[in-house]
């Protein structure tokens, strides 16, 4: 299995794109607002599909820019096409993920978790194989991501990291859309703490 994970810093609030592949072929998680940074660590590698977590512009406004060098589609949950849509406009995206759907590429299997809350739509997207999570702005490593310094859904964000995330092995990696990496064990020892606080908006 020669599949390995590049991080790509958008520049927006310490913001990560994933670039996920071997030496022929990549999937690109949040690219972020500016194509550039990702094109230039994906190379030459064919882009088989970029897959937005959800659909904040922070997260998937480059969405079309990256795909359309290789006539890539882009993949986003159906309840995140409002927001899609304030970023887009009428460009649709082309694949309707779904909770258990999966995604190939270099010989390894990218599972898809609706794991709602930050948005309606908003995915978890889990390589069992490599022993990763990309959480998107559904878990950071501090916890549940505020949208615009509040939550628009912290119940329901706290619902789906109980029961779609800390399901996951304890070592599993979790790579988030903002910030530092976590381990679902860090995450799991955390959650009540998260729970107790309750929805504190940030601004």
């Amino acid at each position: 299995m020669d599949a390995r994970i590049d991080r790509v810093r958008t520049g927006v609030a310490d913001g990560n794109a994933w670039v996920i592949g071997d030496d022929e072929e990549v999937i690109v998680v949040d690219p972020g607002e500016q194509a550039g940074p990702v094109l230039d660590a994906v190379g030459d590698r064919e882009i088989l599909a970029v897959i937005c977590t959800h659909g904040h512009a922070g997260h998937g406004g480059a969405a079309p820019a990256v795909a359309e060098r290789d006539e890539s589609p882009v993949a986003l949950h159906p309840k995140d096409r409002l927001a899609w849509r304030e970023a887009h406009g009428d460009e649709v995206p082309e694949i309707e993920m779904e909770h258990d759907g999966a995604f190939e590429v270099a010989d390894v299997t990218l599972d898809v978790l609706h794991t709602p809350g930050h948005t309606p739509g908003s995915v978890s997207i889990y390589c069992e194989d490599l022993g990763v999570v990309f959480t998107g702005d559904a878990l950071l490593a501090a916890g549940p991501c505020v949208h615009e310094g509040s939550y628009p859904d912290f119940a329901g964000q706290l619902s789906a990291i109980g029961s779609g995330l800390l399901t996951l092995p304890e070592k599993t990696r979790v790579l988030p859309g903002h910030g530092e990496e976590t381990t679902i064990a860090a995450a799991e020892k955390s959650f009540d703490s998260w729970v107790t606080a309750g929805p504190v908006d940030s601004g």
